[in-house]
């Protein structure tokens, strides 16, 4: 087997995190640190504040004595090898990189031609639904933005002298997304209720761009609560009458709207995948463990992950790069990824047929969701529109091209009860306060409970006013059989009161779950899937969402396995993208970027394309709702696996 597919040992494919004894932790614990900290305006902050890594985050060296930042930096293209781009803002992260250090462009011109399109383009500030533009950036940082920029040209000067090891994303402009926290600014995860949520810290991936000399513009938009994989706040890339896909909207759309040369997204259940897929970005949806999560407002902790959107996969995997490792003193989840990770791909193989000696299975039992329901028994390709279905027999022609063999293979049936113990399992565990507890619930509400998730809302609704308070009350609090009200005392006392035994009974589902998966792979000799999230031209804004998508696309997160996704066509009609995602075992990032980057290497006219630019409405700035006014996010629909998973049932 060659280094490019070298695999982690089976345990750290499917096992969960350790458990760490409390007096063993140092610092910020995933486990305690929700409400632990006052924020700037005297309320208890509910985004979990990372403190400064304790340890940087490591790299695979590509040579003996490399540094990670030499591995990184060799990858670059030579500033001369950078094709002419028509625009300073349709350059890729790499090229960026390497024009900057030859000094052909600076991060100051490089900001201010991101920010004259957020100007341009955007909408106002601060709206949770449509402002009649992109709505991709909820708010931005200017002046910080453009200072960080002058400091990135500073230290490009100084190195001309000094021969300083510059780090690989100085200069280069990102957007967060809404739940992330950054230093000074407000984390709404997507609603007015949380006004005045002010982080002290930068969350570690935050914290670790910075580091690496990241140019931060501001907080993209994101589903109200991060609740929806549609999402309606943001206009799409191609064309802003249409969905942009969510939770993570803002950060799908701004990269291929060219309002950002990178985003950083979060994924409980599709908040990565889908906003890549429906605007055409590439995003990379890591294993959990890979990167740290302390600093997200969480949803599902366990299940929660954060991520890179990018134009291409390669930028997506430089970004990755930047962002994975340890970090022990604040999320003890990342100690269950391989140390050191392995070495993330960021350049394609040499040759035609970069993929010879790759099995990419299409998992028939991978089943879609239609407006009649899920299509079980049904042939996840019989369920394509003829745009996907043409664009996706053209892409197993062209991976076929470059020496993969693709085959259709059974996947793993989670209908069938014998196959799937956990995720979308009707067996009721134990009977908690009046209530069922589900395999999935036995995790995930324990997991809560342990990192204070509905005291920190209930602390931080004491210190806002009445509708804030009323607002996260309806979105976060439970109502007991037979109470008359919900409370956030009802879901704090349920999660509490699972036992030991029943949520040990669901970790272990979970680790079946997993085991029978990567059985049904091994099987059929297959070393990662391919699979389309949706299947047809998604929906208008005002109530389309997504005619045809992957009925179980909260599996991966279930089973804690990587994705990619990437452009691989347009339809015929409104030319919105076409997308497919790789996915695999549990820290096979590696080996699915390394084919995503090898497609996009001989196949670049997708995610080279870019949108025209929207046709302005008169802009404008939504009242200040607490809660979407739209009807409630169906559960099928919704991000938070406990719901979606319900519906599954």
């Amino acid at each position: 087997m060659t280094p490019e597919r070298a695999r982690p040992t089976r345990p750290s494919r499917t096992g969960l995190a350790p458990e760490l004894p409390a007096d063993t932790r140092t610092g910020m614990s995933r486990r305690a640190v929700l409400g632990g900290a006052a924020a700037v305006t005297g309320a208890a902050a509910v985004t979990a504040a990372a403190a400064t890594p304790a340890v940087a985050a490591p790299q695979a060296a590509g040579s003996a004595g490399a540094t990670a930042t030499a591995r990184l930096l060799a990858a670059l293209p030579p500033a001369s090898a950078v094709k002419k781009r028509a625009r300073l803002v349709d350059y890729e992260v790499v090229e960026l990189a390497a024009l900057m250090r030859a000094r052909v462009v600076t991060a100051v011109q490089v900001t201010k031609a991101y920010l004259d399109r957020i100007d341009r383009f955007n909408g106002p500030f601060e709206t949770y639904g449509d402002n009649g533009l992109y709505n991709a950036f909820v708010r931005i940082d200017r002046e910080g933005a453009l200072a960080q920029a002058a400091a990135a040209d500073a230290r490009f000067a100084r190195a001309r002298h000094t021969r300083e090891e510059l780090p690989p994303l100085l200069g280069i402009p990102f957007g967060i997304k809404d739940s992330v926290a950054v230093k000074g600014f407000d984390a709404k995860d997507g609603s007015h209720a949380f006004d005045g949520n002010t982080a002290l810290r930068d969350a570690t991936v935050v914290h670790r761009l910075r580091e690496a000399g990241a140019v931060i513009l501001g907080h993209t938009v994101c589903s109200a609560f991060s609740g929806s994989i549609t999402g309606t706040f943001a206009g799409n890339a191609w064309n802003k009458d249409y969905v942009p896909g969510g939770s993570s909207q803002g950060s799908g759309v701004a990269p291929v709207a060219r309002l950002a040369a990178a985003c950083i997204g979060e994924e409980t259940g599709g908040s990565i995948m889908m906003p890549s897929a429906a605007n055409g970005a590439s995003g990379i949806k890591p294993s959990l463990g890979t990167s740290s999560v302390a600093g997200l407002m969480p949803l599902s902790p366990g299940y929660d992950v954060l991520g890179p959107i990018a134009r291409s996969v390669r930028d997506a995997s430089l970004v990755l790069s930047v962002i994975l490792g340890p970090d022990p003193a604040n999320d003890p989840l990342t100690l269950a990824a391989p140390e050191p990770f392995p070495a993330m791909p960021l350049t394609a193989r040499k040759g035609r047929r970069p993929l010879a000696g790759v099995t990419i299975g299409i998992p028939q039992s991978d089943w879609m969701r239609t407006g009649r329901g899920v299509q079980t028994g049904t042939s996840p390709q019989d369920t394509y529109d003829a745009d996907h279905l043409a664009a996706f027999e053209r892409l197993k022609g062209q991976l076929a091209s470059l020496g993969a063999t693709v085959k259709e293979f059974p996947g793993l049936d989670v209908t069938v009860a014998a196959n799937d113990p956990y995720f979308s399992s009707s067996d009721v565990l134990a009977t908690v306060d009046g209530s069922p507890v589900s395999p999935s619930s036995a995790v995930l509400s324990p997991n809560r409970y342990e990192i204070r998730y509905w005291d920190a809302v209930k602390d931080f609704a004491a210190t806002r006013p009445a509708d804030q308070a009323a607002a996260l009350l309806a979105q976060y609090g439970r109502k007991a059989p037979g109470e008359s009200a919900a409370s956030f005392e009802s879901a704090t006392r349920f999660a509490g009161l699972i036992p030991a035994s029943v949520r040990v009974e669901g970790e272990k589902r979970r680790r079946t779950l997993q085991a029978n998966y990567q059985a049904a792979l091994d099987a059929a000799g297959v070393d990662f899937m391919l699979v389309l999230s949706l299947g047809a031209q998604i929906g208008l804004r005002s109530g389309g969402g997504f005619p045809v998508y992957r009925a179980y696309y909260q599996l991966p997160n279930a089973l804690a396995w990587p994705m990619v996704s990437f452009p691989v066509g347009y339809d015929s009609t409104v030319g919105l993208p076409i997308a497919a995602q790789f996915w695999g075992p549990r820290f096979s990032e590696p080996e699915i970027v390394q084919a995503a980057i090898d497609y996009q290497d001989h196949f670049p006219q997708y995610h080279n394309a870019a949108p025209p630019d929207p046709v302005a409405d008169a802009p404008k700035a939504a009242p200040r709702m607490l809660r979407p006014a739209e009807p409630a996010t169906p559960p099928e629909l919704s991000n938070d696996p406990l719901v979606a998973e319900e519906a599954l049932r």
